[in-house]
This record gives structure tokens, C-alpha cells and sequence, in this order.
């Protein structure tokens, strides 16, 4: 099955939040272990690495430190590129977030079977299978 993980799956398990990273932490492990085709946009890529120096603001060799947690994350999961015509046919889905929108769009171009997001609400539009992290973990 080939997966696209939602980036709030990726931050809840790399900070730990509670009690989200249980299932993340599952999801990670399912795909380290080759059970599931996990994928991150290029997007989220970008949106984590920024997120990951916010965080280690002020420490020394932030940027080495965010850029080794981007390493491992595409050791684990495929990225799966945002194309321009991906940015064209997200304006065209119904989605109140253009974000969401274009991670849909990208999904689709690239056969992904499920999206993997706490925020199933944000997906409707989507025409592919949305399951939360709870959802998809328990099913492994």
C-alpha cells in the first residue's frame, strides 16, 4: 500500500506529542520495515526543515541538526515531488485550504492509495482513502 503521510504525523512523532506519537511511531516503523510505500510530499520536506531549525533556534549547528533530521526522514519515506501541474489542478479542488489542496493533487498524480492525517477533515475532497494514524496503525 502506498501511503502519503500528512505533516503533522511526521511533527508528532519527531516532538514526541502525546498521545499522537504512539501511532506515528508505529507508521515510522512500519515503514522502516518495508510493510508499507510511506511518502512525504516535497513540500512538507521544506515545511519540516523549517520547522525542525525553529524549534533548535539559538543551538549551535542548527541548520547540520535539521538537515540530519530531513536525511533520516527520506531514508524512511519517498518524496514524492510538487509539480507545476500539481499547482494548477489545486485550485480546481473543492478545499477551503490551498495547502491541503495541492497535497491531494500531488497524491493523486503519484497513486497514492491513503492519506495518513489527523485532520481528516481537511481531506474531503480528496477521492482517496483518508484514515487517521490510530486507524491505519491498528490495521497493520
Amino acid at each position: 500500500m502506498k501511503v502519503l503521510l500528512d505533516t503533522n504525523i511526521i511533527v508528532d512523532v519527531l516532538q514526541q506529542r502525546k498521545p499522537w506519537n504512539i501511532y506515528g511511531n508505529k507508521i515510522f516503523l512500519a515503514a522502516a520495515c518495508r510493510q508499507i510505500d510511506a511518502c512525504i510530499t516535497a513540500k512538507e520536506v521544506a515545511d519540516i526543515y523549517y520547522f525542525a531549525k525553529k524549534q533548535m533556534k539559538g543551538q549551535e549547528n542548527a541548520d547540520s541538526k535539521a538537515r540530519a533530521i530531513i536525511a533520516k526522514l527520506l531514508s524512511l519515506f519517498e518524496a514524492i515531488d510538487t509539480l507545476g501541474k500539481d499547482c494548477q489542478d489545486a485550485i480546481a479542488i473543492n478545499n477551503s485550504d490551498y495547502v491541503d489542496a495541492l497535497m491531494i493533487a500531488s497524491a493523486k498524480r503519484s497513486g497514492i492509495d491513503c492519506i495518513i492525517t489527523r485532520n481528516a477533515e481537511h481531506f474531503r475532497a480528496a477521492n482517496i482513502r483518508i484514515m487517521s494514524p490510530k486507524e491505519f496503525a491498528e490495521g497493520l
